[in-house]
């Protein structure tokens, strides 16, 4: 199964990043697919915060709107969202410890700790972080 991580649903809703383009046919192709996939609990909010910030973007995506678009995509029926399990405690010492990461990369340990413990083999983002988690798959749609 494969999982989109926060940028990719930030460069999807705001259509000025040089990125809109391939974030969107991105989705578009995993929403409109039959193939289960997945996002995230935490990405959602990160997506949310990201675009509502107005320090981030200027000016920033109304939350009515982020909340509308976010509802969309949460509307494909092959969408798999990824939260916490009984084994998940185990599952975060396990990727902490493997990829010796602390402070601010313990966000992305959370997201990979989550996309491991539901079976995702390959995650779509933007951000070089995620190449410390292994056994998880990176793919940049970016580049």
């Amino acid at each position: 199964m494969k999982a989109v991580d926060t940028n990719v649903l930030v460069y999807a809703e705001i259509t000025s990043s040089p990125h809109h383009r391939t974030a969107s046919a991105v989705l578009r192709s995993l929403a409109d697919g039959r193939a289960p996939w997945a996002i995230p609990w935490p990405c959602l909010y990160e997506f949310l915060r990201v675009v509502t910030h107005p320090r981030v973007y200027h000016p920033p995506v109304p939350a009515a709107r982020a909340l509308e678009d976010l509802r969309a995509i949460l509307s494909s029926p092959s969408l798999v969202l990824l939260s916490e399990t009984s084994r998940h405690a185990d599952m975060c010492v396990a990727v902490v410890q493997a990829s010796g990461v602390s402070g601010n990369l313990m966000h992305p340990a959370h997201i990979a700790a989550l996309c491991l413990e539901h079976g995702v083999s390959e995650l779509m983002t933007g951000d070089r972080d995620f190449g410390r988690f292994a056994g998880l798959k990176v793919v940049n749609p970016f580049g």
